[in-house]
């Protein structure tokens, strides 16, 4: 059967931005075969070779900053302003794992007094074989980087299956690796239904399986893998609040929050969605907060003006504007008159930012994921309420606190169910640091030394030294 074609339809004015070839069943088979044959050879080249291989494909990658910043726009709907910090955020990350690569992936080597010179005990760490990554769209080459980049420095090939929304950036990073020097199949990019994606997932070749997404798919990605002994990673979105306590800087907190709530149209697997303000501050906060979002621009991303861009397709802003409607006729309060903002239009992609108050746990709009530009604000009256509303949520990816009083955010730190803690800042990954996600924010680490882990697996070592 010969291969079908996709077609991708911009954000931007909803008309054919490219097509690309879907592989057909029998090609994707004939792929992964080829990788677990590459990944052979791939595996015996010294690591210090490996991880200059990664960066020199870093270094190429970023010799497109502007082609790839635009292309981007286009693919999902980001403000071109914004687009090319993605290219230069992909590098510095990418640089950081890069550098820490040979510390990460070292032999650990026992000692005990008493056998030195005995035994010879050491425990490597060794690439799993072919991982499979399965990526989003709305960070399409920082959220690849993380499974990508680590998987190859570790000896792996690679299978990256990249959204149908965003395809051109999995070719871009083929690209990059090809000039980069890689052996040819040790990193494939492949477009490929979702049908063929599961069944991939269940193939015997494949020792590893990345996937950020959906809860829905998540559960699809860990049901096919189940009939294989193998871990998955999944990086499933969050509902991320923050916590606004009296004693904060509160112009700061305002500016930070606002831009963390409503950045790329709210489409941050760790935007802020749900925010808790101390009573004591609640009135001014609100005040400012509702004043910051009106100075954002609704419009054509490719405008060098625009601040606000529309979401990656009509049918994800309806499904916001469908939560806004719902909390509203439960009692919710909107703050943001949608005529301020001319592009917003219903049945499109251009949705203006909105502000709830007078939201509750009852409404979907606090519960359940957004993935848009709309925030619920709550009023608390203590830490404890605080810790209470924030816990009451099936996500767990950031969370944030935004206070003067280390000691304090500490403390209710150790209180919150979730990967990330953050003090006065949020919606941000630092790459020293593990990416996990609890509860339905789903499982595995990416990034810092322990990314490393999870694309290696341990193998020890145990030598009796025999002497005549």
């Amino acid at each position: 059967m010969s291969p079908s074609t996709l077609s991708v339809v911009t954000p931007v004015d909803s008309t054919v931005f490219a097509k690309v070839q879907i592989s057909s069943t029998e090609q994707v088979q004939a792929a992964v075969e080829r990788a677990a044959k590459a990944q052979k050879g791939w595996k015996q080249v010294p690591l210090k070779d490996r991880v200059e291989t990664g960066r020199r494909f870093l270094e190429v990658f970023g010799t497109r900053k502007d082609e790839l910043a635009k292309e981007l726009t286009m693919q999902m709907g980001r403000p071109l302003r914004f687009t090319p910090g993605e290219i230069k955020g992909t590098q510095d990350r990418g640089k950081y794992m890069v550098d820490i690569a040979e510390e990460a992936l070292k032999d650990v080597e026992i000692h005990e007094a008493g056998l030195e010179g005995k035994f010879k005990r050491f425990i490597r760490k060794v690439p799993v074989g072919v991982v499979l990554i399965v990526a989003p769209w709305n960070y399409p080459y920082l959220s690849s980087l993380n499974g990508v980049l680590p998987s190859i420095i570790a000896g792996n090939a690679v299978i990256l299956k990249h959204s149908s929304q965003t395809p051109l950036c999995g070719e871009r990073f083929a690209q990059a690796w090809k000039e980069a020097g890689l052996p040819e199949d040790v990193f494939q990019c492949i477009h490929m239904s979702h049908a063929d994606t599961e069944s991939l997932v269940g193939h015997p070749l494949i020792n590893y399986v990345n996937f950020t997404g959906s809860v829905e798919g998540g559960h699809q990605i860990q049901k096919a893998a189940s009939k294989k002994f193998i871990a998955t990673g999944l990086e499933l979105g969050g509902k991320d609040p923050a916590y606004v306590r009296p004693d904060c800087d509160l112009k700061y907190t305002v500016e930070t929050l606002v831009d963390g709530s409503f950045f790329n149209s709210g489409q941050c697997c760790c935007a802020v969605e749900r925010i808790y303000v101390h009573a004591d501050v609640y009135d001014e906060f609100l005040d400012l907060f509702v004043k910051e979002t009106k100075n954002y621009r609704l419009g054509n991303p490719l405008d060098p003006e625009t601040t606000l861009g529309p979401m990656v397709k009509a049918k994800a802003a309806d499904f916001v504007r469908g939560q806004i409607a719902e909390a509203v006729s439960q009692g919710a309060k909107t703050h943001i008159d949608v005529s301020t903002f001319p592009a917003d239009k219903p049945g499109t992609p251009y949705m203006a930012p909105q502000v709830l108050t007078e939201v509750t746990h009852e409404m979907r709009v606090m519960t359940e994921e957004s993935f848009g530009p709309v925030i619920g604000i709550m009023k608390v009256t203590s830490d404890e309420e605080a810790i209470r509303l924030m816990n009451d949520s099936a996500f767990g990816l950031s969370a944030s606190i935004w206070t003067k009083d280390t000691d304090a955010a500490l403390k209710i730190g150790d209180q919150i169910e979730t990967g990330t803690w953050f003090m006065n800042r949020c919606d941000y990954l630092d790459p020293a640091l593990a990416w996990v996600g609890v509860k339905d924010s789903g499982r595995g680490c990416t990034l810092s030394k322990f990314g490393y882990d999870q694309v290696t697996r341990l193998k020890s070592f145990h030598l009796k030294l025999v002497t005549a």
